[in-house]
This record gives C-alpha cells, structure tokens and sequence, in this order.
C-alpha cells in the first residue's frame, strides 16, 4: 500500500542535569535519560557535552578534532602547532568497534594554549582570537573540523543512536558537574559526524529539538560579525547567537533569550510600561537574531544550564529539581529515569528560559 509522505515534526530528545554544587558525576548518569527517549530519534545523530571534565589541564583549549584522513589530520594540526602551544596531543579514547557506529573518521584532541603576544590581538579579545582560528579550520582546511574548543569541557558526538555514542566515546570513564545529551532526527539538513548535536564554540553548547526557519536571515546577520557556518545544519547559528549576544555585547542570559525568543509585537504592547521599552528596544535592535521556528533549546557553559522554548512552545521541555540538582528534558519519563524522586517538576512558559547558576558563579 502506498502512503503519503509524513514528516516527523517533533522528533529529536534531549536532557540536561546541572550540579549547582559543582558535584562531578560520570558521564553515563546521563545516558539512562537519553536512552528512554531512543523513539524520539532515528539513529542518524547522537552526542554529549560534559562541564568540568578535564581539571588537569583546566586552564588550556581542549580542541576536539574530527578528520576525514589522515592528509586533514596533517594539515590541521600543522596549523594548530603553529597557533597554538600543544601541552597535550592524543587520539580521543573510544571502543576500537561498536555495531552501532560505522564510518569512524579521525578522532583526536589537542589541550592547548594561544601563542600570540597582547601587540598581535590588535584589539581582540583571546576568545575571538580563538574563534578565529577554530574558523580557519572547519572553513579552510577540507576535511576537518573542530566540534569542541572550549575550557575544562568536551563534546562527544556521531553518527548513531544516542546511548551507542555514550559507549563507543566510553562516556563513563569522564566526570563532569554538567551534562547534556541529544537523540537526533534530522529533518531538513544531513547527517554526518560534524552534523550532529551538540554545537560548540569555546565552553559555550548547544543541543536543539526542532527547525530554525530563519537560518538564512540569522546566517547572514552573523557573518557580519565573522562567524561561517559550516555545519550544514541549522542548529548551528544558536551556539553563534548566544555566543555574540552574551560574550560580546554582554547581555545577560535573561536579556539574550528575550532576544532570541522575542515575544510577538502585540504581546510588547500589553507589556508594563518599563518591560515594554526594554523589549521593543531588543526588537529593533537584535531583529536578524530573533530565531523563527519551532525549537527547545538546551543551552550550556561553564558557569551553568539554560533551557528555553520558542515564543509559542511548539516543542515539549520539562524542567525538574532534586537538592542542588537541575535538569531540563524533552519528557519528565527521561528526568525520572536519572532521578526517580524529584522535588519539583514543571513545565517552562513558552519563550520564558530555565536559567540555571553554578553557586559560585551566578549569572
């Protein structure tokens, strides 16, 4: 019998716990949330981000590098070798075979640190400086990509169910304060490696559920400020937005969402009068990054979680507490697998983010 197509429209999971305390916890905490949400996704993407990971070599770039062969490798690390000065340079520790992963490409990582003088930034900041040359790689050099560059944090991503990826990346051998995890079903854009959640840049990551409708407006708005997307997904410009919204024009995360998730022009005009200055203003100014489209985003960094719905939730989140612990996931099921007895679970407004704070470094 023939049937007509039918576009799965919500499909993708993702889960985060964040540890206020800065309590590190293995990696394959998490996994039994993902796992549970294994329907939501179709085996074409999975992946984890994990805070905290890496405190001896805390104070340097940890680099995740991605190669299609051997000749990418070369290129790309003679690049880095003459950027940066390589304290630390390995394969990145995996299952030598999984039968749920196949088309490995080179997995390596770098710890690192810039060797450039205060007279060469001429002007930048060390992060932009950073970003640039992480540019450099993923646009100029064929073949490789760096998927993770922040501080003390790593992504862990492939081509493959969720839970697979946690074993083949041996994710319970890292400890983390922080973990986010995604399931993929891609809709509208590829699936590879480089295309899978989360998207990275510095400690800043992101994992997603749904479609951004005005990529092409919010891609051309950051390549103004010299960002290049080159991941062939549309997810990819979140991680960009909040990137320039938050580290370099300094809004807060509150401020940011409001932004990004910007209420419809009539919601504006009902707003209190001091509320309703503030937000026309971040309209008229930050219109090329509102982001269109149904989306649940799951947004960490170094200094904690957030997780925020579009303006009309067109895209399931749930948020939960238990003592010092936060957690943010596409269904309470996947929380309660991590934590069975929970203090608090809720459900966010549409547009209106989940922030969660280290205690020592509140936002």
């Amino acid at each position: 019998m023939n049937r007509p197509y039918e576009k799965n429209i919500s499909g993708c999971g993702l889960i985060g716990l964040l540890n206020r305390d800065r309590r590190r916890v293995s990696g394959g905490v998490i996994v039994p949330g993902i796992r549970l949400l294994h329907d939501r996704t179709n085996g074409l993407g999975g992946g984890f981000a994990g805070y905290g990971i890496y405190p001896e070599y805390a104070e340097l770039y940890a680099f995740h590098l991605m190669c299609d062969d051997a000749a990418a490798q070369i290129a790309a690390e003679e690049f880095l070798q003459a950027k940066f000065a390589v304290e630390q340079a390995e394969e990145i520790p995996t299952l030598k075979r999984h039968p749920g992963i196949s088309n490995v490409p080179l997995l390596r990582r770098y710890f690192l640190a810039p060797k450039i003088s205060p007279e060469e930034l001429n002007g930048q900041t060390e992060e932009d400086w950073v970003i640039a040359q992480v540019m450099h790689v993923n646009a100029k050099i064929d073949g490789a990509f760096v998927f993770s560059s922040g501080k003390n944090m790593g992504a862990f991503k492939a081509v493959g169910y969720a839970e697979d990826v946690a074993e083949f990346f041996r994710l319970e051998e890292y400890e983390g304060y922080c973990w986010t995890a995604h399931g993929r079903f891609p809709t509208n854009t590829q699936a590879w490696w480089g295309g899978a959640h989360p998207f990275t840049l510095l400690d800043y990551s992101v994992v997603h559920n749904g479609e951004i409708s005005s990529y092409g407006i919010n891609r051309r708005y950051l390549e103004q400020y010299g960002y290049r997307c080159t991941l062939h997904t549309d997810t990819e410009v979140m991680v960009y937005l909040l990137d320039l919204l938050i580290r370099r024009h300094g809004l807060s995360i509150e401020t940011a969402c409001a932004a990004l998730a910007a209420p419809f022009w009539r919601d504006i005009e009902r707003a209190p009068e001091g509320e309703r200055e503030v937000l026309r203003a971040l309209r008229v100014t930050y219109g090329s990054a509102l982001v269109n489209g149904p989306f649940a985003i799951l947004f960490a960094h170094s200094g904690g979680m957030v997780g925020f719905n579009d303006r009309i939730k067109l895209r399931p989140m749930i948020a939960a507490e238990k003592g010092k612990t936060l957690y943010v996931a596409s269904e309470e099921a996947s929380i309660r697998q991590v934590e069975p007895d929970l203090d608090r679970v809720w459900m966010p407004k549409a547009g209106e983010p989940v922030i969660g704070c280290l205690e020592d470094a509140r936002t």
